[in-house]
């Protein structure tokens, strides 16, 4: 396989490959409303042939109060089979701009024990500038029985998280913007207090990437390293609702950290209770 790393792959690859029986490709483009994107509108104006799009706000936990708590292995298992998706399948998952949303969906995939997915690098906003092959044409589905095998110590929950915050046997690494880590900058779900975790350490999602493209293993090194983890420990990875932690996820794993459980509550969960302790400033 023509890799960009372990976990992606590049758009040549991709395009020369496009149509191949046993491959699913995936639009997990989600935007935050501050970004005045429709990711559904925009899938069905144009995507990349035979792309399904699979819903970041549907694909959840239908119980929790939480935005996309990650729904229990048979619901996954339903939903993603009735997208016509096998857990044989070579799965290719991609956003519009490129690592900011398509890692959660490679994570969750990864989470139910399907390890043959894959991140576009560089997003479709790139494979589209580029001139490459993009269709308004409605995917034909074929709905299959979808096996997994969910593996629980990877997420982490809110008990966790305290006792982690307690014991600071686990780092913790915050993918939100640096203003919102500080409580600078407000957030963008009501009722959800500004700030962090004690102990956390900034490491916001955007920094991990250039031009959509995961960093290469020397600069995310860096980036580890200037937020002050240290990558021979355990990490939770956090951001807002679950989303973008797993570009850290992403990154950790493409550098061979596997000792990393993903906070799915994430910050909406922590900040917008009144029982767990908050932390302003850097």
């Amino acid at each position: 396989m023509a890799e960009s790393g372990a976990f992606t792959i590049d758009a040549d690859w991709l395009e020369s490959r496009l149509g191949t029986p046993g491959l699913s490709v995936l639009d997990a483009s989600w935007y935050l409303p501050a970004q005045k994107r429709d990711a559904r509108a925009e899938y069905e104006a144009a995507h990349i042939p035979g792309a399904i799009f699979f819903d970041q706000d549907a694909v959840v936990d239908p119980d929790s109060e939480l935005p996309h708590t990650l729904p229990d292995p048979a619901t996954f298992a339903r939903l993603v089979g009735s997208m016509g998706v096998s857990a044989d399948d070579t799965i290719v998952v991609y956003d519009g701009p490129g690592m900011f949303s398509a890692p959660r969906v490679w994570w969750m995939f990864r989470v139910m024990g399907i390890y043959q997915v894959y991140v576009l690098d560089g997003g479709f906003d790139r494979w589209k500038a580029a001139g490459r092959p993009v269709t308004a044409e409605q995917t034909k589905i074929a709905p299959n029985i979808f096996h997994v095998d969910f593996d629980p110590s990877r997420v982490a929950t809110l008990d966790e998280m305290k006792k982690i915050v307690t014991t600071g046997e686990s780092q913790i690494a915050d993918a939100r913007p640096a203003g919102r880590f500080t409580g600078e900058d407000p957030e963008p779900r009501a009722g959800v207090r500004g700030g962090h975790m004690p102990g956390a350490r900034s490491l916001p999602a955007s920094t991990l990437s250039k031009d959509g493209k995961l960093l290469p293993p020397e600069e995310l090194k860096k980036r580890f390293d200037e937020a002050g983890i240290d990558l021979s420990k355990p990490v939770v990875t956090s951001c807002g609702s679950g989303i973008t932690a797993a570009v850290i996820t992403l990154a950790l794993e493409t550098l061979g950290h596997s000792a990393n459980r993903l906070y799915d509550g994430s910050w909406t969960e922590w900040g917008g209770r009144s029982d767990t302790p908050v932390v302003k400033g850097k």
